[in-house]
């Protein structure tokens, strides 16, 4: 590696910064094709040559050395607190600029090695594209990052982290908040006698003691509102499809399946990520499977509600009561029927709105900031490093296919038991020292749990977001004979110590089986539990077993036509003629429940389960 430049040296010439890919001795004591060695040198643009600082910055992707004239710069364009600030400013010149314009925000970016924003800056591509590649980090002080183009700062080299534990007391607290002043109706109380009225009697509430208390979402925030709702008295009861059984004992919780926690609690409390699998979770469908006068508090994200169906709910008396601190769309609309329902209680999305809460988010941030621009990749990082373009090329099918099968895995996993062990084998011609599977690994594990998770998965973070849930991540190689020009033969995800929503995905060994090749391109699910099957992983799926009979596929083709959805691929596997069979049907288009339920009341239907990706 290059060595610092003297200052001498420095003043005469411009200042470079080597960057040099880790051999793969420096990793393990074999190759891997992933860790390429590479050489590239960069001008570093904007630098005095009055001033200099030697820095070497080693991180799994890149080992950096460069002579630079100053502390790093970084733009704090929204508010943060004064702790995170000053720890900033201990490493680098701080620039708070709040209030940018876009137009305001492109013209600084080109002078600043990191950025830190909230909610209200919008980091768009062209940000990155007017950073000249100086910036290399973007902070976001909180969890989301939808305002963050993430694709845009991939492929800009700039690392993405955000700050996702600080704020968890604090919203268990308002969720606690919102869940007792509802049941006793202070906010309208207090609007009354603000009014000049006092009826005491229109106020009476309900007691929390001996109520059951059902938390959707088991994570961060929704144990800690699990532990002061025991506090309460309450019975607590939780679906999550990630929790540790364990974990959920040791605070006393029973972990229950989603229909079950809907039928029987009598405050429902949300704590789950907004995905496209919790989108308008609670809707008219599942509000009708929950005991007459539930009352829902919300704390996680609008989205998760269909706001109408709630509105509709509450005039049937279905749902007594609702607290709601978010919303679909924020601010709502002044007139909204939700709002200005009479029993409803709303605030601002004030969940992190705590003085600590947003001093922890600040020295949050601001020490995964520090920490990227010293070369070390922090666990919060949203986004992956570059991976080699002669290696992505070569993955890239089967990445595609080993996160398309988690994806699929993890649908199929009932809830209440919760996934802890996964086996992972991979069928190759090559020696296993050729075979890095460290990024197929990764892409199962974001499969496993982006789908009911507000976690973003890359190869930065995969094993650390799977320790974190409890994930026992087993992998096993099998060679084969043949020629090693592909990377890969075949790929099994296997799910254990589970129950199915689809059983004959349970195979022979007792675990939820799944298994893919790659074939002219393109990732294609081969195995369900023991049944051979050839369907393209693209679309979604729907997997019918079935009694062997002719006809059948020419009946469910029917019912899809009727609606107009696309079947893109069908496949039968059967033990025998005649006997059992897993049809599995790719289709490019989303499918009515009534359409589903049609195909399910087929007699020769056994089960079926319908499948996104």
């Amino acid at each position: 590696m290059a060595a610092a430049a003297s200052p001498t040296t420095a003043a005469a010439s411009t200042p470079r910064a080597t960057f040099t890919r880790l051999s793969a001795a420096r990793l393990s004591p074999h190759p891997h094709p992933l860790f390429l060695r590479l050489h590239s040198t960069r001008h570093l643009s904007s630098i005095s040559p009055t001033r200099h600082l030697s820095l070497t910055a080693t991180s799994p992707w890149f080992t950096i050395s460069a002579t630079i004239s100053s502390k790093p710069t970084i733009l704090v364009s929204e508010k943060l607190g004064d702790a995170g600030l000053d720890l900033l400013k201990l490493h680098a010149n701080v620039d708070c600029s709040y209030n940018l314009s876009p137009e305001e925000l492109i013209t600084k970016i080109s002078l600043c090695d990191a950025l830190i924003v909230r909610s209200g800056t919008k980091v768009t591509r062209e940000v990155f594209e007017s950073s000249g590649g100086r910036l290399k980090v973007v902070g976001r002080a909180g969890v989301g990052i939808d305002n963050v183009d993430l694709a845009a700062a991939t492929e800009h080299g700039c690392l993405v982290v955000n700050a996702p534990t600080a704020n968890t007391v604090a919203a268990a607290e308002h969720g606690i908040a919102l869940l007792a002043s509802m049941a006793r109706n202070v906010a309208q109380a207090d609007a009354s006698v603000k009014a000049g009225e006092w009826k005491r009697s229109k106020y009476v509430g309900v007691s929390l003691v001996g109520k059951t208390l059902a938390v959707l979402g088991f994570g961060k925030v929704g144990s800690e509102v699990a532990r002061r709702a025991k506090g309460l008295g309450m019975h607590v009861i939780a679906h999550d499809p990630y929790a540790p059984a364990d974990r959920a004992r040791a605070i006393g919780v029973e972990l229950v399946s989603f229909d079950e926690a809907l039928s029987t609690a009598d405050f429902v409390s949300l704590h789950m990520p907004l995905t496209p699998a919790t989108s308008k979770i609670l809707n008219d469908e599942t509000f009708a499977k929950m005991k007459k006068g539930v009352r829902i508090v919300n704390v996680a994200r609008g989205g998760v509600i269909d706001e109408e169906a709630l509105v509709r709910a509450l005039d049937a008396g279905i749902v007594a009561q609702a607290a709601l601190d978010v919303f679909t769309e924020e601010p709502p609309a002044k007139d909204s029927k939700l709002v200005q329902h009479e029993r409803v209680t709303v605030t601002p999305h004030l969940g992190a709105s705590t003085i600590e809460a947003q001093e922890g988010v600040a020295i949050e941030i601001a020490e995964a900031v520090v920490g990227a621009l010293k070369g070390e990749l922090a666990a919060t990082a949203v986004n992956a490093p570059m991976v080699p373009a002669e290696v992505l090329s070569e993955l890239k099918p089967f990445v595609e296919l080993a996160e398309k099968l988690g994806r699929l895995a993890v649908q199929l996993v009932a809830g209440g038991s919760g996934v802890k062990t996964i086996k992972v084998t991979y069928a190759s011609a090559r020696a296993p020292d050729d075979l890095d599977t460290r990024l197929l690994r990764a892409m199962i594990i974001k499969g496993l749990i982006e789908p009911i998770s507000s976690t973003f998965v890359n190869l930065v973070n995969a094993d650390f977001s799977a320790k974190q849930r409890g994930l026992r991540i087993t992998e096993e190689r099998i060679v084969l004979d043949g020629s090693p020009e592909s990377p890969l033969d075949s790929i099994q995800v296997q799910i254990a110590n589970v129950e199915s929503k689809f059983a004959s995905a349970i195979s022979d060994s007792g675990e939820i089986t799944l298994e893919g090749r790659v074939k002219d391109g393109i990732p294609h699910l081969t195995m369900v539990g023991s049944f051979d099957v050839d369907v393209s992983l693209e679309g979604s799926i729907i997997l019918c077993r079935q009694v062997d009979q002719p006809g059948m596929i020419g009946r469910v083709g029917s019912i899809l036509g009727e609606e107009n959805v696309n079947v893109s691929f069908m496949s039968v596997g059967r033990i025998a003629p005649r006997k059992q069979a897993v049809m599995a049907i790719g289709v490019d288009d989303l499918p009515s429940n009534e359409s589903l339920r049609r195909i399910g009341e087929i007699s020769a239907v056994e089960e079926f389960v319908f499948l996104k990706l």
